[in-house]
């Protein structure tokens, strides 16, 4: 037998990987919605996405199927289309509009086919035919330049998928995953909406290509390199227009480009050409809303450009534009659960002025919602859900000798009313006692910048917080909102002053204020949102643990209703951690389709059990540099090659393994014996600083390896993913052997939960 043939082999035994090489990954989605009632073609630029096979939508009343598939186009290919392009422009420049490329190269004796770089059937040749004059020199100059080409990988293979949106499907966000023959991929944002919809026809950077829109309308493009999109609208004296761009949210983060996601700049022109609205942002939003009254019947334009004229493919966005209605406030900001809570709302083209809140236990303190205003569905706004009994702010508050008195626990719900505004709150505490004072404010779309004092009653400020890390809020980026702990040393009245660090105010800088003794809690993110295991196989799921006022104790993981056969290996988050990497096996005879897979935590705390559902995130980078766990709307479980399942692979021991610090321990995974075990190499991944893994032998129940703790405290627990492969002798492309062998991943091992111990 072949080392190549071995190695395969080896593959079939040991992988725990849906399939050798790097996850099935998408970045942009074009168009990213759909109206009701319509069917659609949309352009998906992904990796590793060769055999694409079906796609997947969450939720009802959409449904897709792929078209096309289109690997990367070499140079020469794209010289090639380059060359035979050119015979249809040259035809279109002649007044021939009928004929097409193939019938003009057919016809073409002067015109050779190029045996060298043949073109494949790609999605970016659909439309040739179609184009206008206009429209096929800039296809020219955006696709077929090789000098101007700004490729990534990435994004290079393009998908097209036909989407039908059923008539009666409920408005809103949808999650696309394509399946590959490696699982599925990360999910992209899909609206559902009510408005018709129009893409842009290029080029349209200096005048509007389309004819005036009416509105209400969703316009759709892609920015590039340099580009700028205009559409031309019809409008009327007296309409109050909102034009609501939709581009971060639908490529939340950007890895490879600075500030970390597309900027875009929306700006309104009147028929003389004069500038007469502009927006770079929405508040602290970086997707811009434009709220305009129409002053004169007539044809307006809408432009929009990033902000530093960059753009490729994935620089993707919706503009919805029309009288629609607007949130742009919302008091009081959230509700006790249980209560009915009725709110304000002000805003834009809004009949009704208050509404009331979803406050039903369960489910999480963070939710959202919206309002349905003549058949219309405004933007989507958030609201919290507390467990402690509520007040409201009252005016005057601003100095010590007016400070409002509170009784904790309690949540107070106010306003920084103007620019300088200070509300003061007096309250009574004991020696000893510990309180804990939170503000959500940026969290529910506030633009309050909190600043947070606890002082005593002389003034002396014995703590203070500007800005408080919540690593749930994925998308925002500035952690605005305080929070602050302090033990009390003595009997008296104490103050807590709040305040807007950027010395703004005014009737949308709301916040919730929570003044209690600590509350220990804990919440749960899990990454991927898509898991692709192979049957009888283990993948990597990271858990974060995100811990509330102080509970540092251990967590317990379990799958909640789970089919038979999967399970976890090193689910516990060990007192004090952060986070923890921990392997899913799936069974042997694994389901056909995905499935939502539900993990849940538990934990003691304060003499009782705390039960915290896993929700789903994707771990995203921004810049190259800054990580963010996003949410998705769920979590899904793709099972691959049912048809050749692994054959068990399981740690020896129960337990951790206890290894001595300064010392080593030894560690035995059961593995059918095989001969061409010898050749399976074996690597920690992102261990731990100081563990390190040595010795690995071939031994009757399996493999055996050496763990060495060189440094390192003692009593730290954690899980090691040790990934297994193999090297292969390559060859360079003259036959002769490569100076380095080819390395080819396995995948990883069940997790090992370990322990430093003393030694």
């Amino acid at each position: 037998m072949t080392f190549l043939r071995r190695s395969m082999v080896l593959a079939a035994i040991l992988c725990s990987c849906a399939a050798w090489g790097a996850s099935p990954r998408v970045g942009y989605v074009y168009p990213a919605g759909g109206q009701q009632g319509a069917t659609v073609q949309v352009l998906l630029g992904g990796q590793f996405l060769n055999g694409v096979s079906g796609v997947r939508i969450s939720g009802d009343g959409a449904r897709g199927a792929i078209v096309q598939y289109g690997k990367p186009l070499t140079n020469k290919q794209l010289m090639e289309l380059r060359r035979q392009v050119t015979v249809l422009l040259r035809a279109r420049r002649a007044g021939d509009n009928g004929m097409t490329l193939a019938s003009l190269l057919a016809n073409s004796e002067a015109f050779v086919l190029s045996k060298v770089a043949p073109l494949p059937d790609h999605p970016l040749l659909r439309n040739l035919d179609s184009m206008s004059l206009k429209e096929l020199e800039h296809w020219v100059a955006q696709y077929s330049d090789i000098k101007k080409r700004q490729p990534n990988p990435q994004i290079a293979e393009m998908v097209l998928v036909e989407v039908a949106v059923e008539p009666g499907a409920a408005p809103g966000w949808r999650e696309l995953r394509l399946v590959t023959p490696a699982g599925l991929t990360n999910p992209l944002n899909f609206y559902v909406g009510t408005l018709p919809e129009i893409r842009e026809t290029e080029p349209n950077d200096q005048e509007a290509s389309l004819a005036p829109a009416d509105t209400p309308v969703v316009l759709n493009g892609q920015i590039f390199p340099g580009d700028r999109d205009r559409f031309s609208i019809r409008a009327k004296a007296g309409q109050k227009l909102v034009m609501q761009v939709n581009a971060r949210r639908l490529v939340p983060y950007l890895a490879d480009a600075v500030p970390g996601w597309f900027q875009a700049v929306l700006t309104v022109y009147n028929a003389a050409g004069k500038e007469v609205a502009f927006a770079d942002d929405y508040r602290f939003d970086p997707d811009p809303v434009l709220l305009y009254e129409i002053p004169a019947d007539g044809a307006y334009t809408v432009e929009i450009h990033d902000a530093l004229y960059r753009g490729r493919d994935d620089f993707v966005y919706s503009i919805s534009v029309g009288e629609l209605p607007f949130v742009t406030q919302v008091y009081p900001l959230g509700g006790q659960s249980g209560d009915k809570t009725s709110v304000s709302v002000i805003g834009w083209n809004l009949a009704n002025k208050r509404m009331t809140l979803d406050t039903n236990p369960g489910g999480e303190w963070l939710r959202r919602t919206s309002l349905v205003q003549n058949g219309l569905l405004s933007n989507t706004f958030p609201y919290a859900v507390g467990g402690l009994p509520e007040c409201s702010q009252k005016e005057p508050n601003d100095t010590i000798e007016k400070a409002q008195t509170i009784s904790p626990p309690t949540i107070v719900n106010g306003v920084i009313e103007r620019p300088d505004d200070v509300d003061l709150f007096r309250f009574k505490g004991k020696a000893g006692d510990r309180v804990v004072a939170e503000v959500c404010a940026r969290r529910l779309g506030s633009p309050l910048d909190s600043l947070l004092r606890l002082t005593d009653a002389a003034g002396k400020v014995l703590e203070w917080n500007d800005d408080h890390e919540d690593k749930v809020s994925g998308l925002i980026t500035h952690k605005a909102d305080s929070c602050l702990s302090a033990q009390l040393k003595e009997d008296g009245e104490y103050f807590l002053q709040l305040s807007d660090e950027q010395h703004n105010g005014g009737s949308a800088y709301g916040y919730r204020l929570r003044v209690s003794a600590p509350e220990p809690d804990f919440a749960l993110r899990a990454t991927p949102s898509c898991i692709n295991v192979g049957a009888g196989r283990d993948a990597v799921i990271t858990v974060c643990a995100l811990r509330k006022d102080g509970f540092d104790g251990p967590i317990e993981l379990s799958l909640k209703d789970m089919p038979a056969g999967f399970t976890l290996s090193g689910g516990r988050i060990p007192a004090g951690r952060e986070s923890i990497r921990l392997t899913l096996r799936a069974p042997r005879q694994g389901p056909d389709t995905p499935i939502s897979l539900s993990l849940e935590g538990s934990a003691e705390i304060d003499g009782k059990t705390v039960r915290r559902d896993a929700f789903p995130a994707e771990d995203m980078m921004q810049a190259f540099l800054y990580r963010h766990l996003v949410p998705a709307r769920e979590m899904l479980v793709s099972v691959t090659n049912p048809q050749k399942p692994a054959p068990p692979i399981g740690l020896a021991q129960e337990g951790p393994v206890r290894v001595p610090l300064g010392g080593t321990a030894q560690v035995v995974i059961n593995t059918p014996k095989r001969p061409m075990l010898q050749n399976v190499r074996l690597e920690l991944s992102d261990p731990p600083k100081g563990i390190s893994l040595h010795y690995l032998t071939i031994v009757p129940d399996g493999i055996q390896f050496t763990l060495k703790a060189e440094t390192g405290d003692v009593g730290y627990a954690d899980n090691l993913i040790v990934q297994t492969f193999v090297e292969l002798e390559g060859q360079n492309k003259n036959g002769k052997p490569a100076k380095k062998n080819q390395r080819n991943e396995l995948g990883p091992l069940p997790a090992i939960p370990i322990e430093i111990v003393q030694p």
